[in-house]
């Protein structure tokens, strides 16, 4: 990356897509994504993020009859046809997008959950989820498969990387991204419970004070008139940065308190990370960093 053209501040918007409003057809739910990245744009956000398990949405218009050990293929076929048409509109809209998360054929039988950037520029970045639920791993409903890789991609002056949901609880992620951190990470999440909320946006809020960086995460509220698995969701959005004096102290630059969507509700959070001031304290200006200790000389022992 050349650091000399890096931005001061970088504009995204979080969207906690309520999945009930997800439409009952194709060309509703493109409709939708469409007025999404409209009102992204008319706010001024350079990205858009859009939650987990997005495909749930498609739900709405499964055939009749569908069992829930066949809902990951029906969801990654609506996928493969959709997210083109998504593109399509990211290119219309001048806003990249953050598509959630849709299952997606891994070419040995199975799945893996998968979160598509598609990049103003044309490109198009995946990360395939590392760390599976329960849920995710369940022979009678939705099994997947685990990614195997962190992807770190350059956008608009900014390195980024993309994890999903339980992937930002994994310490041993952060330790091998601390490696080389991004300016940006992106999280998108899907919680059924305030308890899982309180653990991913609380890992994310930690996720930022170890990286020196920024993390955006965001969920899905509401519930797909078609869902067999998941009637309840609750989340928010926030953007997370370093404790720091120079940045406010608290670690948070805005938060969505978690809802449940059941009234409608869809919160966007239209927010500045701060990329300048960041990058500064990573090259020496943090009060405290842990990215700047080493275990190298820490051993473990029993009495």
């Amino acid at each position: 990356m050349n650091t000399s053209s890096f931005p001061e501040t970088f504009r995204l918007a979080l969207c906690a897509f309520n999945l009930g409003m997800g439409g009952r057809s194709r060309e509703a739910f493109l409709s939708g994504i469409s007025q999404r990245l409209a009102r992204a744009h008319a706010q001024g956000a350079e990205l858009l993020v859009l939650p987990e398990y997005l495909s749930e949405a498609f739900l709405a218009w499964k055939p009749r009859g569908l069992k829930p050990t066949e809902e990951l293929a029906f969801m990654a076929a609506e996928a493969e046809a959709l997210l083109p048409e998504m593109a399509a509109l990211v290119a219309e809209h001048g806003v990249s997008l953050v598509a959630g998360s849709v299952p997606w054929a891994n070419g040995e039988g199975g799945f893996v959950n998968r979160a598509v950037a598609m990049l103003a520029d044309g490109r198009s970045i995946a990360h395939d989820k590392l760390a599976l639920t329960p849920f995710e791993l369940d022979r009678e409903s939705w099994l997947l498969t685990p990614g195997d890789k962190v992807v770190r991609f350059e956008f608009a002056g900014l390195s980024m990387m993309m994890l999903i949901c339980l992937d930002i609880e994994m310490p041993a992620l952060s330790s091998l991204i601390a490696r080389d951190a991004p300016d940006l990470l992106i999280v998108p999440s899907m919680t059924s419970s305030l308890a899982g909320y309180h653990r991913v946006f609380g890992c994310a809020k930690a996720r930022a004070v170890e990286l020196m960086c920024s993390v955006a995460v965001c969920g899905v509220v509401g519930a797909s008139p078609g869902t067999t698995q998941n009637d309840t969701n609750v989340s928010g959005a926030a953007l997370y940065i370093p404790c720091e004096p120079s940045l406010g102290y608290r670690g948070v630059v805005a938060e969505i308190a978690p809802i449940d969507g059941t009234r409608g509700e869809e919160p966007l959070l239209v927010v500045d990370v701060p990329v300048a001031a960041i990058r500064a304290l990573r090259a020496g200006g943090a009060e405290v960093w842990p990215g700047n200790w080493s275990a190298d000389h820490v051993t473990l022992s029993s009495e």
